[in-house]
């Protein structure tokens, strides 16, 4: 096993550097070719979330890997080489697979615990799956890790240690109040209706909310979350992109989480929505040192900012909102939680008064000063076990092609001996014949028991990879009836095969065939 993960983290790298090296689905699904394609690299995915970017890969070399893992993950990402290279961390064979159970557990989230991770890793290895990026070592490290963390969460109270980051941004934004006394009678707007949007949408009807209005690009995905929604004993409703301006006036909360590459909703946006003059939403901004706003040139975005101008008036008119007091005493009207990467909304607005922001980099800050769960320990232990039970396995796996082809050759000199006994011994009837070969199959296969249990023990602890080329060496074995075999059991033993642990796409058609034939031929 040689894996290698290059990544970084929000432990490794501002929210700035993550804002600017996320990635949209066709990047993951270029870059994921495009290290398939490199020299180094037999099989790969990536993990990438609004917290991390990890690219896994099998590699022959190690120095060879982190190079073209790291000149590839800038090429993608946007950010160069140079600025990217010191948020970049590496780890390497059992210590890449305890950080990936580390990660599926919760313990390196920024809200220590929370288990959308979980998730995520199975969209990682899904999105593997289906462009054959995936072969055996990715299936098998990516689905134990689904089981490792569902472990650490069935066994332990690692849940207690932590939360999902949509809880615990809305615990930000009630402040000192309980969460569900904050939101009882608020109205909530979420905008997307991905896993994340889906999950504050949930959050917001089970901690009390008044209404949800879920708004998305595409409007069969809104109409279908609300429609669970209410079927939860919520009170929901769809509206489509081009009434979030109307609707921003109405409600007390607004939970962003889009796909989108630029600002859903600017400084100016929330401006209008509150119905404040846009000049001084601007000047405002201007005063704190925030960076300029960006400009928006789609079409989309122009009617969005004529609908806010539409209903600059109506806003002053709205029904006065619920109006706690926020950080440092001043009344909120209108509180936002952006947990998009990139951002949704303009870092700008929480400037504007009576607005209440909470995004990830703020997380990120509150996240560091909560406590550790007692647990955790017991989760490290729990990941420790782990990792050594999955390298064994792994490095038994190793020698397994090894042992079969001395047993295939060991089959054929008996085959070839007895063939010889009956030119010499005509006379021996079918049973007589049958009798001799079955003895002299015994006797091979009691000489090769005990090496071959006892080498496959072996083989099994640190540093046992060296078995596999002294049997070889031994027994003289043909290096192409070895490989050979390792083909076939990795034809065999691909994600089709891998158990209950599947992604959300496991009916797609995952066999990597080519993957596999790369890997023999190495």
């Amino acid at each position: 096993m040689s894996l290698l993960v290059v990544g970084l983290s929000h432990r490794s790298a501002p929210v700035s550097v993550l804002e600017r090296a996320s990635l949209s689905l066709d990047a993951k699904a270029k870059l994921l070719q495009d290290t398939l394609a490199s020299e180094p690299a037999a099989e790969a995915t990536v993990l990438a979330t609004c917290n991390r970017i990890e690219l896994y890969a099998d590699v022959e070399k190690f120095h060879a890997g982190v190079a073209e893992l790291s000149t590839l993950l800038a090429q993608h990402s946007g950010v160069g080489l140079e600025e990217l290279t010191p948020y970049l961390y590496v780890h390497y064979e059992d210590r890449a697979v305890h950080h990936l159970f580390s990660v599926a557990c919760g313990l390196d989230s920024m809200v220590v615990g929370e288990g959308q991770i979980l998730g995520q890793i199975k969209d990682a290895l899904a999105l593997g799956q289906e462009l054959h990026t995936a072969g055996r070592l990715i299936n098998d490290l990516f689905q134990q890790a689904l089981r490792v963390g569902k472990r650490a969460h069935s066994e332990t109270g690692i849940d207690r240690a932590g939360q999902s980051l949509v809880t615990f941004g809305l615990e930000q934004l009630a402040g000192d109040a309980p969460v569900a006394e904050w939101a009882a009678g608020k109205r909530a707007l979420v905008i997307g209706a991905g896993s994340m949007s889906s999950l504050a949408a949930a959050t917001l009807v089970r901690i009390g909310v008044a209404e949800v209005v879920v708004a998305n690009r595409t409007a069969e995905r809104a109409e279908r979350l609300a429609e669970i929604l209410n079927q939860s004993g919520g009170a929901a409703r769809a509206v489509p992109m081009d009434e979030v301006a109307q609707e921003l006036t109405r409600v007390d909360v607004a939970v962003s989480c889009t796909g989108a590459t630029g600002l859903v909703l600017t400084v100016e946006d929330v401006a209008g929505a509150l119905g404040l003059p846009t000049g001084s939403a601007v000047r405002t901004a201007e005063a704190g040192h925030v960076p300029q706003i960006r400009a928006e040139s789609d079409a989309n975005s122009l009617e969005l900012h004529g609908a806010w101008a539409d209903n600059g008036e109506i806003a002053a008119q709205a029904q006065p909102r619920v109006r706690p007091l926020g950080a440092g005493g001043k009344a909120v009207r209108l509180a936002l939680l952006d947990l998009a990467m990139p951002r949704d909304i303009d870092g700008a607005a929480h400037r504007l008064d009576g607005v209440h922001l909470v995004d990830i980099e703020s997380l990120a800050d509150a996240a560091a000063d909560a406590p550790m769960a007692a647990d955790v320990d017991r989760v490290r232990t729990i990941v420790g076990d782990e990792v050594a039970a999955f390298g064994a396995a792994q490095r038994a796996a190793q020698i397994t092609p090894t042992v079969v082809a001395l047993r295939s050759m060991a089959a054929d000199v008996v085959a070839n001996e007895v063939a010889r006994l009956e030119g010499r011994l005509p006379g021996l009837d079918a049973k007589q014949r049958a009798e001799i070969t079955q003895t002299v199959r015994r006797v091979v296969d009691k000489l090769l028991h005990a090496p071959t249990v006892r080498v496959k023990q072996l083989a099994s602890e640190p540093g046992g990879a060296g078995y596999a080329d002294a049997l070889r060496e031994l027994f003289d074995l043909d290096p192409q009836t070895v490989a050979a075999v390792s083909r076939a059991d990795s034809l065999k033993g691909g994600p089709e095969t891998g158990g209950p642990e599947k992604g959300p796409q496991a009916d797609r058609d995952d066999t990597d065939g080519a993957t596999s034939a790369k890997r023999g031929r190495a």
